[in-house]
């Protein structure tokens, strides 16, 4: 779920107890939306990652420290001027809303102390990340969000810093009994819609919570609700409050059993989830990088590859309309031997025909049935035969032509989608690298002027040792196919590709020792999640040994061909593997 007001709460409590009182050391902007705080505790040196990204906004403590740009965007360098050695004072959540307030104490260029303020925003599409003087005036933002924008509130400096109060809603912890009951579940609506727009902070899974925990289906209308059923309400909306107030927290993951993908993370149990495997961790950083980090590394590989999945988009519709188009004109030179036997044939019975006819039926001895052949009035009977020889010839040409065409066409569609399939599986920035070096070698993108050799890091195979011991490995574009096939791998190894679609070549090493049944099976499930077929049920995947198989000669790389093979039919899956390396 998003970081709703609630799970905040938690994540202040965190903040507060590790990085309170701490002085920050450094400031980076990794991420056009991002910023990673280096903090001095008493515990050592703490890193605090936060994102305003709209599509993927959090804020956590994390072990990792990312690389910054070598030259400090604008909002960086203002927040290192004036708080690069500054102190957490204070670190509060305003209400039960989705911000958090740093107050930061330094020393200003008179030597005296004062203090700046914070706000890190977590509201979505919404989401920034806006750095106040002590009046609360905003001095810069990481966004800028002008009245063109927005209506309700400017983000821009000079502007004094405020949140656009939410009509109707309150704080639930300032909520008594007598306003939950008297006020809340007075509402004409359902228990669902009356908790949802009267609280600050509540998500729908936290809602649905509450009323699951207290046994009150949350489609049900509010008039329904007896006293015992709304006592029960209260009490578990109360409870859940006192957990936020007082820290009471279990940090968990629910995870699916069925495809072992992670869920839903929680800083309080989910009763709604109790069907689901549950990891608990020691604190809510450690959940939400564990939630968050994949799939905010997802996001900033989409971002940054946007540009080539564009180019490859639209060299793949320009590829497919090109083979459509000489697809249909070979079909239309299917007509070409009809011309032949109409020229074979007037060769044959010209002579009945008579000056100025327009047609001429005759026996076609191929099928001993009556034949009508047009004829055009102004020329012979032996230049209507002419000039259906040319048609014959013309068209003959054409359809040897176009096969030629649509070959080169398939194997050019055949290679996008290849390098497609490579793209939505890059991980990293070198990946993207391997991919514009493929593109620009078979010229669907210019090559960089200026760069004789391409000196860019490129990236490395995947490397997984399976639950039996064995190192498995998978390449993540053609390039890396290509080596992993052909250079990489022995006779003896195992080789597995999915049938029928694109994606990555999959060797198991075997060191001359014989495979267990599950190695297979745990292979085959790697080449499955890394094809085109990962969000499948099920996919059906070819494997054989390395030495059967065989690269065509004027193949390009990634391309192979292979005549015996066994299959098996799995479902993707990480599940039985650990990465070893990945670059």
């Amino acid at each position: 779920m998003a970081l709703d007001g609630f799970t905040i709460s938690f994540l202040t409590h965190e903040l507060n107890r590790v990085l309170l009182n701490g002085k920050i050391n450094k400031i980076s902007q990794p991420e056009k939306e991002e910023l990673l705080f280096t903090i001095n505790t008493s515990e050592g040196n703490k890193r605090m990652l936060i994102s305003a990204n709209a599509s993927l906004p959090f804020m956590y403590i994390t072990n990792e420290n990312k690389t910054a740009p070598a030259v400090a965007p604008g909002f960086c360098m203002l927040l290192r001027k004036h708080i690069g050695a500054g102190r957490i004072v204070e670190i509060s959540q305003i209400g039960m809303e989705r911000v958090v307030r740093f107050k930061i104490q330094h020393l200003n260029e008179m030597g005296d102390i004062t203090f700046k303020y914070l706000y890190v925003e977590i509201m979505g599409k919404h989401s920034n990340i806006i750095f106040c003087n002590d009046e609360n005036m905003i001095l810069d933002s990481i966004k800028h969000i002008p009245s063109s924008v927005s209506s309700v509130r400017e983000v821009l400096p000079g502007r004094d810093y405020f949140i656009p109060a939410q009509d109707g809603k309150i704080d639930p912890i300032k909520c008594d009994e007598d306003f939950f009951k008297n006020k809340v579940l007075k509402r004409s609506e359902s228990v669902f819609k009356a908790l949802m727009s009267s609280f600050i902070g509540f998500s729908p899974i936290i809602v649905n919570n509450i009323s699951y925990c207290a046994n009150i289906d949350s489609d049900a209308s509010c008039a329904s609700l007896n006293d015992i059923q709304k006592a029960d309400l209260w009490f578990t909306f109360k409870s859940l409050m006192n957990d936020s107030v007082n820290d009471n927290h279990q940090y968990c993951i629910y995870i699916d059993p069925i495809k072992n993908a992670p869920i839903e993370y929680s800083a309080v149990p989910l009763k709604i989830y109790s069907d689901m495997d549950c990891k608990t961790y020691s604190t809510l950083s450690e959940v939400l990088v564990e939630f968050y980090a994949k799939r905010n590394a997802y996001t900033n590989i989409r971002q940054k590859s946007s540009d080539l999945r564009k180019i490859i988009s639209n060299h793949i519709e320009r590829a497919s309309k090109k083979l459509d188009l000489q697809t249909k004109q070979l079909k239309d030179t299917e007509k070409r031997e009809k011309y032949k036997v109409y020229g074979e044939l007037l060769h044959t019975y010209g002579y009945s025909a008579k000056q100025n006819d327009k047609s001429i039926t005759v026996m076609n001895y191929y099928t001993n049935e009556e034949l009508t052949i047009p004829l055009d009035p102004d020329l012979s009977a032996a230049e209507n035969a002419k000039k259906y020889f040319d048609k014959y010839s013309k068209l003959k040409r054409t359809a040897e032509a176009l096969d030629t065409y649509i070959e080169q066409s398939a194997r050019e569609l055949d290679l996008l989608k290849s390098i497609e399939a490579a793209l939505n599986i890059a991980e990293s920035e070198s990946d993207l690298n391997d991919i514009r070096r493929e593109l620009s070698d078979h010229g669907f993108i210019k090559k960089h002027s200026g760069n004789k050799k391409d000196k860019s890091k490129k990236s490395k195979p995947l490397h997984f040792i399976d639950e039996n011991g064995f190192d498995i490995y998978v390449g993540k574009n053609n390039y890396q196919n290509d080596e992993l096939t052909f250079k990489f791998a022995t006779g003896n190894d195992w080789w597995f590709h999915t049938k029928k679609i694109h994606g990555s070549h999959v060797i198991i090493k075997t060191n001359g020792k014989e495979l267990p049944d599950s190695s297979y099976e745990y292979a085959a499930q790697l080449a499955a999640y890394y094809s085109s077929g990962r969000d499948s049920d099920k996919v059906e995947i070819d494997y054989l040994q390395k030495k059967n198989v065989k690269k065509p000669a004027s193949a390009v790389a990634g391309f192979v061909v292979y005549y015996t093979n066994y299959s098996m039919v799995v479902s993707p899956s990480l599940e039985h593997v650990k990465l070893v390396s990945q670059e």
